[in-house]
């Protein structure tokens, strides 16, 4: 039993010799080894194809994956540039306005002795047969009624009620002198002294207006209208708007029409204008 095994171990390994002596020495497969090699390729490809299709799609997930953190993150930082734009923007357009408005205080100490009292702008009344704005200073602040008030670019109206801490503003708009309410707005024009007319808000055509303009008056399209300090009310000097158009009014005299400088639907800072003589408690 023991020779008979060294006897297969012998065979086995001079046929191992033999197909290695036979196989070295050639270039070309016989059509066993290629039937053996294709079949194996065949089964191999098929097997590879499937099985890297599906490690491919794991793969991509893992990738969509940390795209989808990815792109979360960039929405979120989009986000809060977006947010700090707006807030930079908003501080921006706060700090010159505030600045303009410094700027225009400082000048005027140069051109008159009033004193002005800057206030925010509260509220505003829906009510469209009179226009007015609430403002936070009131009788606790020194403010009366009859008081101008004005914006950096001009004139916006006058104080009409006042309480401790909050007052009423009447827009210049609402001063018609035909009414109970009214208070006649006179005023001249910037380098033409001699001009003069009389303020007023057409209701029908919407359109703030100058009446009663002599006709040789020499009052011309482009003109800056300010109040004339005539009346004691509107003190001197404060720009009423510019004349966009001169008509012929009523009873010989003209009529000029008024851009006003003031932005009226866009007020959040107004000066209260405090002539020497109402400065008192």
């Amino acid at each position: 039993m023991r020779n008979k095994r060294l006897f297969i171990l012998m065979i086995g390994l001079i046929v191992f010799i033999a197909l290695m002596g036979f196989t070295l020495g050639r270039t070309r497969l016989t059509w066993p080894e290629k039937f053996i090699n294709d079949a194996f390729g065949t089964a191999q490809g098929a097997l590879y194809r499937p099985v890297g299709a599906v490690a491919d799609f794991f793969r991509d997930l893992g990738r969509l994956s940390d795209v989808y953190k990815e792109n979360e993150q960039l929405r979120q930082t989009v986000a809060q540039y977006t947010q700090d734009q707006i807030r930079f923007n908003r501080l921006e357009a706060d700090n010159k306005r505030l600045q303009e408005e410094l700027d225009f205080t400082e000048r005027q100490k140069q051109l008159d002795d009033y004193r002005y009292l800057i206030a925010q702008v509260v509220g505003s009344t829906s009510n469209p047969y009179e226009k007015t704005i609430k403002i936070n200073l009131g009788s606790n602040d020194g403010l009366k009624e009859q008081m101008a008030v004005r914006t950096v670019d001009g004139l916006v109206g006058l104080v009409s009620h006042v309480s401790t801490f909050t007052s009423t503003v009447t827009l210049i708009t609402e001063l018609d002198v035909d009414t109970a309410k009214g208070t006649p707005v006179s005023a001249t024009v910037v380098g033409k002294t001699e001009s003069f007319g009389i303020i007023e808000y057409d209701e029908v055509t919407q359109t703030l207006q100058m009446n009663k303009i002599d006709e040789n008056d020499k009052l011309a399209e482009g003109d800056i209208v300010m109040t004339s300090g005539i009346g004691s009310i509107f003190p001197q000097g404060i720009i009423i708007g510019t004349v966009k158009d001169r008509q012929v009014g009523d009873f010989m005299t003209h009529t000029a029409i008024i851009t006003p400088a003031a932005k009226l639907d866009h007020l959040r800072e107004v000066f209260v204008i405090v002539v020497p003589d109402m400065d008192g408690p």
